[in-house]
């Protein structure tokens, strides 16, 4: 079974800057389709960004500027590289990777982890 693990969400004064991380571990083959998601109280799900195994990026129309996203294939992991945070970003960040495993290929999520901006 694979797993994902997110890690260093938290707090950040309007303008500032953070940068998450979520590794891939257990037993898998590969990993193709990276992704974060986000979900602010009281609305949906929402996609933040996505990433190839290639590195072909695609992100929301209205992040795209201020997030990045990235990946260590090396490493199963994906990064994501938040700048110039607004108090509407936040929401708990949802990391998610299509993995392909001896029995099955599908979507794995991560716990979450809470990023709070204040203004």
């Amino acid at each position: 079974q694979a797993q994902l693990v997110e890690s260093g969400g938290g707090l950040v004064q309007a303008g500032g800057s953070l940068s998450l991380s979520c590794a891939a571990s257990g037993s898998f083959i590969s990993i193709s389709l990276m992704a974060w998601h986000r979900q602010a109280p009281g609305k949906q799900r929402e996609l933040v960004a996505h990433i190839t195994s290639d590195g072909i990026t695609n992100y929301a129309d209205s992040l795209q500027g201020r997030f990045t996203i990235s990946r260590d294939n090396a490493k199963n992991t994906v990064y994501l590289q938040m700048n110039s945070l607004k108090p509407d970003d936040t929401a708990v960040y949802y990391c998610a990777a299509v993995i392909r495993t001896t029995t099955t290929v599908r979507a794995y999520w991560g716990q979450g982890t809470q990023v709070t901006v204040s203004s």
